[in-house]
């Protein structure tokens, strides 16, 4: 009947938030026109893994009603945290500040995390889950910064046995990079659990959580990091279906 609202069915898909840019984008006949976007294979991953992937743009004041609805949020890649939200002067190679997105991740992250649903963080999202609880960042790491701009390096790392990311990747992974900064001080609750070569972490926990897990990497570019994916969604899963 018209105007009825049907709840959602339980054992349907997982909601999931998956933050995203505001940028000017060009498409079709439109050229300049800001829009918040995301690469598909962020979509692809969470569809693939059985969830059903909600864009959260950059908007601070519609976090709370998001974040109210969702089962799990998912920070994405993106332009380099602000610096003064760990107390750093910026660095001449550090990206030009971005107070929404800072600031609407940040809200996210905390309501996510007051409300016990799953989180992984990606890339820019694993730096700020780490910022969040008090961890500062290298602004440059000359090794690391993709050897062609826009295009992804692969990265070997090492997992540490035990751990989600280890169930979900095994203790040795080849992943897809484009990051020029990376996680100095671990923030406050969270484990170092994955390092490159030369020990830059590339991923953390928070083993008192269920599922809260950043990697540095992109596990969305992979084509055999679905078991990650898959994991954070059966998460979501459950924090849809446990008792209010």
């Amino acid at each position: 009947m018209t105007g009825t609202v049907t709840e959602p069915v339980s054992g349907g898909r997982p909601l999931i938030a998956l933050t995203s840019y505001h940028e000017p984008a060009v498409w079709g006949v439109w050229n300049d026109v800001p829009a918040a976007l995301l690469p598909w294979t962020y979509v692809r991953q969470v569809t693939d893994a059985g969830g059903a992937p909600i864009l959260l743009p950059p908007v601070p004041s519609a976090i709370p009603d998001v974040l109210a609805r969702v089962d799990a949020l998912l920070l994405t890649g993106g332009p380099d945290v602000d610096p003064a939200r760990y107390g750093a002067p910026r660095d001449a190679a550090t990206q030009p500040a971005r107070p929404a997105r800072d600031e609407a991740e940040l809200a996210a992250l905390a309501a996510a995390e007051e409300r016990g649903i799953p989180v992984l963080a990606i890339c820019r999202g694993a730096q700020l889950l780490s910022v969040a609880r008090g961890g500062s960042l290298h602004q440059h790491l000359p090794g690391h910064a993709p050897r062609n701009p826009g295009h992804y390096d692969a990265n070997e790392i090492r997992i540490a046995a035990g751990t989600r990311l280890a169930a979900a990747l095994g203790e040795s992974a080849t992943l897809a990079c484009a990051h020029h900064q990376g996680i100095d001080q671990v923030g406050t609750g969270l484990k170092a659990v994955a390092w490159a070569a030369d020990g830059t972490i590339e991923g953390t926990e928070d083993p008192s959580a269920r599922f809260v897990v950043g990697v540095q990497a992109h596990p969305e570019e992979g084509p055999d990091t679905q078991a990650l994916f898959e994991a954070f969604v059966a998460a979501a899963r459950w924090a849809r279906r446990r008792p209010a």
